[in-house]
């Protein structure tokens, strides 16, 4: 029996206009009557996830910042801050390349330097981190980073940002988010590790639990339980790793696999 589902948010539970599906209250209330843990496991930040889920603020456990932030009834029970030096070497390096902006992600706050506050970038920043803040310089800040995240405003992180941040794979993670956002964290930090610390901390069974995703950074949660789901508008290696398929998010793919699920009796 499935009895906790980790949910990644954009592409995948979110519809094509980054809404949630007006039937996911009534799926969420159904899942609470038979103590199924839903968990939002996304890059976002944990009080942007709380927005979206206010509800449940004390319901839900909150996966944030791609599983180097995990909160639970209000309270922080997991974070993987990064070592400074190595954040202000990312951060340097950052600045070299051309039109890339930079997130400093604390656990309070997602940090930008005050002269980066074009409108696209803040639009944009505003769909992951609802409490943000520019600062001055990064150099100065106090609240230890858990992730560094690049936003590329033409769309092409692959190409633009990832290449020059590949030489960083041998002491952190860097992952493709999306086509405008990649991110680095602690090489043995990620959704799939997270997952495992929560599936653990609530005495579950790798075969009871369950996830959706659709991009690079859900990579490692497909290896962490045993019904991983792949959207069908996902990245192709993240349909490879997974073991199941839902159908995509603009056809609220998450909501059919679960009712589906209970159908079958999995839940």
């Amino acid at each position: 029996m499935i009895r906790m589902i980790f949910c990644d948010m954009d592409g995948t539970l979110l519809d094509e206009k980054g809404q949630l599906p007006e039937e996911f209250d009534d799926l969420a209330q159904s899942l609470l009557a038979r103590d199924v843990l839903f968990v939002p496991a996304s890059g976002r930040q944990y009080y942007s996830l709380l927005d979206s889920f206010s509800a449940y603020r004390d319901d839900f456990p909150f996966l944030a910042e791609n599983g180097t932030a995990v909160w639970y009834k209000g309270k922080r029970i997991f974070s993987s801050p990064i070592d400074q030096g190595i954040v202000k070497e990312v951060l340097a390096t950052a600045a070299t390349i051309p039109s890339c902006r930079s997130v400093y992600c604390g656990c309070d706050y997602g940090y930008v330097q005050e002269e980066q506050h074009e409108e696209i970038f803040m639009t944009e920043l505003h769909k992951y981190y609802s409490r943000t803040r520019p600062t001055p310089s990064f150099d100065v800040l106090e609240d230890p980073a858990v992730k560094l995240s690049f936003f590329d405003p033409d769309a092409k992180a692959e190409t633009r940002i990832l290449p020059v941040m590949e030489k960083y794979r041998d002491r952190l993670q860097v992952v493709l988010a999306s086509e405008y956002w990649v991110d680095i964290m602690n090489h043995d930090i990620n959704k799939g590790a997270a997952a495992t610390v929560l599936r653990e901390k609530f005495g579950l069974k790798f075969d009871e639990c369950a996830c959706f995703g659709d991009y690079m950074n859900d990579a490692e949660m497909m290896g962490a339980v045993y019904y991983s789901c792949a959207m069908e508008n996902a990245y192709p290696e993240v349909k490879r790793l997974a073991r199941f398929s839902a159908p995509s998010n603009k056809e609220h793919g998450v909501i059919k696999k679960i009712h589906g699920w209970m159908e079958e009796g999995l839940i």
